[in-house]
Formats: C-alpha cells, structure tokens, sequence
C-alpha cells in the first residue's frame, strides 16, 4: 500500500477528461482495446453526459459527448487529448489493442530510464501512451 506523510496515499482526485464526437464507441474501444473497465455512464439516448472508466492498475478518466459551443462549459475538441498510462504489462496490453484494431504509433520498445512502453491512437484521434515507468517519487 502507498504511504504518504499522514497514512495512506488518497484514492486518484486528479481526473483526465476528454470529449468524443461518438462518446459510446470510444468507451467500447477504451475497454476492448486498452482494458479499461466501464464504471458508470450517464446521459440519454446518443449522448453521454459523463462517463467514468477506471484503470485496472489504479486511477482513471472521465468524458463526455461533445457539445455545441454555446451549452459546452468545458470546451475540448475531440482527438487533442493525451495521456500516459502506467502498465505492469506493457507486451500484453500492446497485442489486445493492436488486436482490436488500436492504430499503433510507437511500436514497444524499452527506454534509457527503465521503462518498456508503446504509443497508440484511438478512433478519435487521441494519443495514448503505456508503459511501466511508475514516475518519480513523492517529495517528503
């Protein structure tokens, strides 16, 4: 268990958020290709309202479905979205995203800093990024 200076480190509180031009296909993708699990998903008919995935390993993200400018208080194109995701199992994630049709921009390959990792986009033009570096540690 993670230790912070008064316990136990608090479950994630800093959630990536992202918008999609076809929100429920991008959740399907998310879960068949990367392994992302579905926690909850609001909203009516085509539209999602909001939608939480968690990461198997620890965190998580949050999106919705795109809105018209005038509505949209939160205002993130579609496809400008990034993010890096700590994976202890870099070789397998990469062949079930592949498999499931994941374009894969960084084939895996190991770097100078210890960490084994690969690139890939998903159907909405967003970058994601997985590997095993764990970031450094905490300042006390």
């Amino acid at each position: 268990m993670n230790q912070h200076r008064s316990g136990t480190i608090p479950a994630p509180q800093v959630w990536p958020t992202l918008r999609a031009h076809d929100a429920h296909a991008l959740i399907r993708f998310l879960v068949e290709a990367f392994g992302f699990e579905e926690t909850v998903v609001h909203g009516e008919g085509e539209r999602v309202e909001h939608a939480q995935l968690s990461w198997p390993e620890g965190g998580g993200i949050m999106l919705g479905s795109v809105r018209d400018a005038d509505e949209d208080r939160w205002p993130l194109r579609p496809g400008t979205f990034g993010a890096y995701v700590v994976t202890d199992h870099p070789d397998d994630l990469c062949a079930r995203a592949r498999a499931a049709g994941a374009e894969i921009t960084d084939e895996l390959s190991d770097t100078g800093y210890g960490s084994r990792g690969f690139g890939a986009r998903d159907p909405e033009g967003n970058r994601w990024s997985f590997g095993t570096y764990r970031g450094e540690p905490r300042k006390a």
